[in-house]
This record gives structure tokens, sequence and C-alpha cells, in this order.
């Protein structure tokens, strides 16, 4: 059972749904990744979603497009990030970490060094918004063999034959985002939400868990209702970008805390 099932398992077991903070490796400086990463847990993360800069998002709104630019500017790689990895590793065995990013990097370092490298420093999770899951079967199959759990996407457009598509391949849980468009943007309809979990969990057997557009306690305690998980990662990225830098760590973790509260106050709902 891989760490990510586990972790799902617990928090059902205890009536409880899962927080997933998003971070962008190497924001607002490469030396406070590994702390920050400790101070989401720290405030109740249950799985960490990293970030992999890369300077032609698809996906990501202006907030996540800055966090990306400061990191390169700083001369971030995956290599870097998977050394971030590493770091967090030795002192925290337990907390799923995800990587989330797009297919350049990969396959520029090579689909199999890259699941070997990430299995090798403690990564849990591969998301890569370009993969989708019609040209996956080598990404999938590279993951499966160092024990990486591949996540994908699903969107309010996705067909039922694309949602059948992702349960063939998905692992650990399915990222399904809430809006049309990018992160950051639009307003949250959580009824629209509602209407589209039961068919994605019947059709791919993972736990879903739902992003894009949750900004505060009271959205995060609507999706813990009626998801598996509730992804924050905008909003998170906004609270860096407008902290002094010795106090973007205190500044997160009193978001993620509250964020937290919101979720437990909704309990085992969905």
């Amino acid at each position: 059972m891989s760490k990510i099932q586990a972790t799902f398992e617990r928090l059902q077991a205890q009536g409880r749904k899962a927080l997933i903070p998003f971070i962008t490796a190497g924001d607002p400086d490469p030396a406070l990744t590994v702390t920050l990463m400790h101070t989401l847990v720290e405030a109740g993360a249950d799985i960490i979603e990293l970030g992999v800069p890369f300077s032609d998002p698809m996906a990501d709104g202006p907030t996540i497009q800055r966090a990306s630019e400061r990191a390169l500017a700083k001369g971030v790689s995956l290599r870097q990030v998977l050394e971030y990895v590493a770091n967090f590793r030795a002192d925290n065995r337990e907390t799923p970490v995800v990587l989330m990013g797009y297919a350049n990097p990969v396959e520029a370092m090579g689909i199999e060094a890259f699941a070997a490298c990430a299995y090798d420093a403690g990564v849990d999770g591969v998301l890569l918004v370009d993969y989708p899951p019609e040209e996956s079967s080598a990404y999938v199959d590279a993951m499966r063999r160092h024990a990486l759990d591949p996540i994908f996407l699903l969107a309010p457009t996705s067909s039922e034959q694309r949602i059948a598509d992702v349960g063939l391949y998905a692992r650990g849980y399915v990222y399904y985002v809430s809006l049309k468009g990018v992160t950051g943007s639009a307003v949250l309809d959580v009824a629209a939400v509602a209407a589209r979990i039961p068919e994605i969990r019947a059709r791919t057997g993972v736990p879903v868990g739902v992003g894009f557009g949750i900004r505060d306690a009271a959205t995060a305690a609507a999706i813990a209702g009626i998801a598996d998980a509730v992804v924050v990662g905008s909003r998170i990225i906004e609270e860096i970008e407008q902290s002094e830098p010795d106090q973007v760590c205190a500044r997160v973790r009193v978001l993620v805390a509250e964020l937290r509260r919101g979720i437990d106050a909704a309990g085992g709902k969905s």
C-alpha cells in the first residue's frame, strides 16, 4: 500500500478529510522550502503538493506563475526539487509528498531516471499536468516500477471516456479541477462540484481531491463536505508573496491552520 493510500484510509477511519496544500519549490527562497514543508505539516497538512518551477505553465494562474518565475530566477531545477524532498525526509518519513509540474523537465531528465531519482528522494506521487492518460502508458509504467503513484487531473469538461481512461491509471487520488480556467480564477460552484464527484469516484476507484478556487476556511469546509481532500495552492502562494521574508512561515502556518479547522469542522459528510 502506498503512503498516499494509507493516509486516506487512516483519515477515512477517523471520519476526517485530507488537507493538501501546494507550494512552489524555491519560492520565496530556496533556503526556505524545506522549512515551509515542515510548517505545512505542523499546521495540519496531510499531503504536500510541491510544485516544480516551470517557465511555460498551461494551468497555473498569475499567482503561481510568479512563484515559478521567482524560483527559476534563483536557479531552482528539478534535481534541486528532489534534493528538497530528500532533506525533508531526514526529519519526516510519514507525510506523503506529491510533485506537481509539467512534462518537459521530466522528459529532459528521462522518465525512468526521474522515477528512480524521485523514489530515492522520498517522493510518493507525481502529477504532470500535460500528460493525458491516453499518452501516459510509458510514464505510468515507470512510476509503478518505482512505487510512485501517478496522479491525474480531471475537469468540469472531462467526458465519461476521459474519466474512465484516468481510472485505468490513477493511483493515490484524482485531482478534480473545480473551475473552467486557471488556478486562482473565478468563483467556486460547490453544487456543480458535488454533482460530479460520485461519478468520478465510481469510475476511478480512488479518492477525489478538489482544488482551484478554495481561498478560505469556509470554502475549504464546503469542499470537505463533498470530497475526500481539499487542495489549496494560489491562496497560500499569495500569503507567501505578501509576507516579509522573516514572516513567511508564521503567516503560512496561520492560514493553513485556519483551513485545517474549516475542514475538520465539516467532518466526514461525503
